[in-house]
């Protein structure tokens, strides 16, 4: 078979994964959270037909006669750059504003999870017994409260110490600050902070020094990897954390203009190698006529 007819073979495939890749990005469009990709290729190996020679007293040198094989899919890239806030004035929806990604993961409270995930969807909820979870059941993972001074004064900072952020049921005017304090207004007159507002925990950021290496999971998780190097984790506006938005989400970062474009160039794509395959096939069935 013709060599041209393999390499527009590899286009074909090539194009098929950038349309598939586009279509995802469109089908995120409205995604909280959701980090687009893009699609790059590269040449495959080629078959050299004369090889280059040097200068010489009487020849000038040549360079080398190569055919190329065709076209592989180099990377599949995650765009790891801000979407736009969207406004919900739900006091546990939080968006962050600059780097960082929430921790989560499932467990059995009082012990932590083993396996922590991140997710830049911050559509948080409180279950029944007051602890703060994703949508889909997720725990959150935070940085305890300290307390300094007594009642009514006491002043709260982030400690240092992993933990899960609880609200207890029936506390009022729950609010998310930008340094990521997650605070209340005690309702229980048992306790000496009775109609004080409490800070319960600070939501905790991980950011990674190869952050566009974190693996798709679905459902707006992320995990680490290998290739992502270890978490750096602080308290929102900490050593370069973003800080913490509440009443907003932060949306898809899809551009739905240059997915449509990537969209047509992956049609024209494969549109010119199904006629590259075309061609050859009349040029084999030639071959086989001369010969009749």
């Amino acid at each position: 078979m013709m060599r041209g007819m393999y390499s527009a073979i590899a286009g074909l495939q090539a194009h098929q994964t950038m349309l598939d890749v586009t279509a995802n990005n469109l089908a995120n469009v409205d995604t909280v959270g959701y980090k687009a990709q893009r699609t790059t290729f590269v040449d495959q190996l080629s078959q050299e037909l004369a090889g280059a020679s040097g200068v010489t007293l009487n020849n000038g040198g040549t360079n080398p006669v190569q055919v190329g094989l065709g076209v592989q899919v180099g990377s599949i890239d995650s765009l790891m750059g801000q979407g736009a806030m969207q406004q919900t004035n739900n006091a546990t929806d939080v968006a962050v504003q600059g780097e960082g990604w929430f921790r989560v993961g499932f467990g059995t409270p009082p012990a932590l999870p083993n396996n922590l995930q991140y997710t830049r969807s911050g559509d948080m909820t409180f279950n029944t017994k007051g602890y703060m979870t994703t949508q889909n059941g997720m725990y959150v993972i935070g940085r305890d409260s300290v307390p300094s001074g007594s009642a009514p004064n006491i002043t709260y900072t982030p400690g240092t110490t992993d933990t899960y952020i609880v609200v207890p049921p029936g506390s009022t005017g729950v609010a998310i600050g930008q340094d990521g304090g997650v605070t209340y207004v005690d309702q229980n007159p048992a306790n000496a902070t009775y109609q004080q507002r409490v800070t319960a925990g600070y939501l905790s950021l991980a950011t990674f020094p190869n952050q566009a290496g974190l693996e798709h999971l679905g459902g707006s998780l992320w995990a680490s990897d290998a290739n992502t190097g270890l978490p750096t984790v602080n308290t929102p506006g900490v050593n370069g954390m973003g800080n913490t938005i509440s009443g907003e989400l932060e949306q898809s970062n899809v551009d739905m203009a240059t997915e449509f474009t990537n969209m047509i160039t992956a049609q024209r794509g494969y549109q010119a190698n199904s006629r590259a395959i075309s061609t050859a096939d009349q040029m084999l069935q030639t071959l086989v006529q001369m010969g009749q």
